[in-house]
């Protein structure tokens, strides 16, 4: 770990360059970076530009959706200070005897969970904005369930243990230890705090099938990748509605520096947060002024080889990759990234795809009641986002391109299957009336012929160890599909085709779905019935699943054989709306 005093040349932080300058210098070191160091910082500097009591109150908030506050003034005496009483705060509440060994026990991490919970008020803020740093930590006492987790990590750092390292699911966070990594410990609360965990290994919430532990392959952390973890928790919002420009702008440039080095290249959320930042950048007309224009160029080439910088599109594309190479495909939220971006430039019919594969990854979980964020999301996606863009596309003379196409309504059934196998096993259901009534409203806006275009196969008993196997089944199925689409669009070939081989390139071609869930499988003749039966739909969506398999869990999904991946990290998402 690197010498804080070694940094004091770049104080007083007065302004954005400076804390990127600072990051740099970092990265160009082989030093370990010091977390509570960067944490207060970056906390410092958020919390002054976010706190409307310490700002200018001329801007009318109502017309704006951000606003361009005074950069603060970070001192080099507050920081060192701060820092001072975090070191002597964890060097005082363990005992000795817990440091003794080169890598940390559960014991050690457990006391280190327990200095920083006892040091906090007795609230607990999951929802409130700006404590996910050692600043708020330190100032006020309060730190949100991703902070205690940073909190934690940073004590081991200064207490000398370096195998502690941050884990991170896409709505959780714990810490990993060990010789080689493979111990874990929560240290950390989820939801309302009402259960104490600390100490515990995540083990249980694996084999539970929850979304909150990604099936065991959270984003396992390295240093820096800590730091951008750190980054990607930053919050600019002032309001729920509006956001502090600078933040942003902070947050953007340290993100894209962190990128050009190679850090978020295993980090989907981060991935998709730089997404998020780079298209609010422009939208915000964040290169007008004087100081973003002189860097306005340089932010759309890589400052290591001055190639160009990937666009919004490709960071939600790079995100998903980055799920599947390094995750077997088990996060959700690169998807929904995606998608939220596709809905928001009108491309109805990618939306719908990426939304769709975001229910392929749902259905491999159980659904519980620490779901509560990607419940939101998905609830957000099927009540309110396409039902909206479905009556957009019914009405207008130009509309109704998705609504004759068989691949969306492909697109729609797969994502409504993914829920309802989430749904399947789980001790609460999820598709009450509120879900059903906006389901069967979209299915019913597409015509007969057009759903009868469709081939479904009912697969719910399907034993998935053999996913991967069916994915490049599937996969080989759809290149074939495509060569004899082709041919059947070559008139020149058609002519020599008998017609038999013409009906059977036409059937070929048609947009295949599996459906796994009990409840989507037996919807079958209902989907594909001439006349639609509305009310016969709604009863069958929302009687409460009891297909549970009797079988063991391992009958049901493709996530139960051991696998040598890890977990891994993800600062809390935050919901943007712009």
């Amino acid at each position: 770990m690197s010498g804080v005093a070694e940094f004091k040349h770049f104080f007083p932080i007065d302004s954005i360059q400076r804390v990127c300058d600072l990051f740099h210098e970092q990265l160009r070191s082989e030093k370990e970076p010091d977390l509570a160091l960067f944490s207060i910082i970056v906390g410092a500097v958020e919390n002054n530009l976010t706190n409307v009591k310490n700002n200018d109150k001329e801007m009318n908030l109502s017309t704006n959706k951000f606003v361009k506050m005074k950069f603060p003034c970070v001192e080099w005496e507050e920081v060192k200070s701060l820092h001072d009483r975090f070191v002597s705060l964890m060097k005082a509440g363990v005992d000795a005897k817990l440091l003794n060994g080169e890598h940390a026990t559960r014991d050690l991490v457990k006391r280190v969970a327990d200095v920083v919970w006892n040091s906090l008020t007795r609230s607990y803020y999951k929802d409130r904005a700006h404590l996910q740093s050692i600043y708020s930590f330190l100032t006020g006492n309060k730190l949100d369930c991703f902070g205690v987790a940073f909190a934690v990590t940073a004590g081991c750092q200064v207490l000398g243990k370096r195998d502690v390292h941050l884990a991170l699911s896409e709505d959780h966070a714990w810490v990993v230890f060990g010789k080689d990594g493979s111990d874990t410990a929560e240290v950390t609360w989820h939801g309302k705090g009402n259960e104490d965990k600390r100490g515990r290994s995540v083990g249980d919430g694996v084999s539970a099938r929850s979304w909150l532990y990604v099936a065991g392959k959270p984003v396992v952390c390295t240093r820096i990748m800590e730091l951008a973890a750190l980054v990607s928790s930053i919050n600019p919002t002032l309001t729920p509605t509006i956001d502090v420009h600078e933040v942003a702008q902070m947050q953007h440039k340290l993100l894209w520096l962190l990128y050009d080095k190679g850090q978020l290249d295993a980090y989907p959320m981060a991935l998709g947060n730089l997404g998020d930042l780079d298209e609010y950048m422009k939208i915000s007309n964040c290169t007008e002024n004087t100081e973003d224009s002189s860097v306005s160029d340089v932010s759309r080439t890589n400052s290591n080889n001055g190639t160009p910088r990937p666009d919004s599109a490709a960071l939600y594309a790079q995100a998903i990759r980055s799920s599947r190479v390094h995750y077997e495909d088990r996060h959700v939220y690169p998807y929904t990234f995606q998608g939220g971006y596709y809905h928001r430039h009108k491309m109805y019919k990618e939306a719908f795809h990426a939304w769709a594969c975001a229910g392929d990854v749902i259905r491999h979980y159980n659904y519980s009641r620490d779901d509560e964020e990607i419940y939101k999301e998905f609830s957000e996606i099927a009540n309110e986002l396409i039902p909206q863009l479905m009556k957009a596309e019914s009405s207008g003379h130009s509309a109704r391109s998705i609504l004759k196409d068989p691949e969306c309504f492909a697109s729609l059934l797969r994502f409504y299957d993914g829920i309802c196998k989430w749904e399947e096993g789980s001790q609460t259901p999820i598709l009450h009336i509120g879900w059903a009534k906006p389901l069967v409203s979209t299915i019913s806006k597409f015509d007969a012929e057009v759903r009868a275009q469709v081939h479904i196969i009912c697969s719910p008993n399907n034993d998935e160890h053999n996913d991967k196997f069916k994915d490049s089944s599937i996969k080989e199925e759809k290149e074939e599909r495509e060569n004899e689409k082709d041919k059947w669009n070559n008139n020149s070939e058609n002519i020599e085709m008998s017609v038999r081989e013409q009906l059977t390139a036409a059937v070929n071609s048609r947009p295949r779905v599996t459906l796994y869930s009990h409840k989507m499988a037996a919807l079958k003749p209902l989907l594909l019935a001439e006349r639609l039966n509305t009310h016969a739909l709604q009863l069958q969506l929302t009687a409460q699943s009891q297909l549970q398999r009797p079988q063991a869990p391992m009958k049901r999904r493709d996530d139960d054989e051991p696998s040598p991946c890890t977990p891994t990290p993800r600062a809390k998402r935050a919901r943007r709306e712009r």
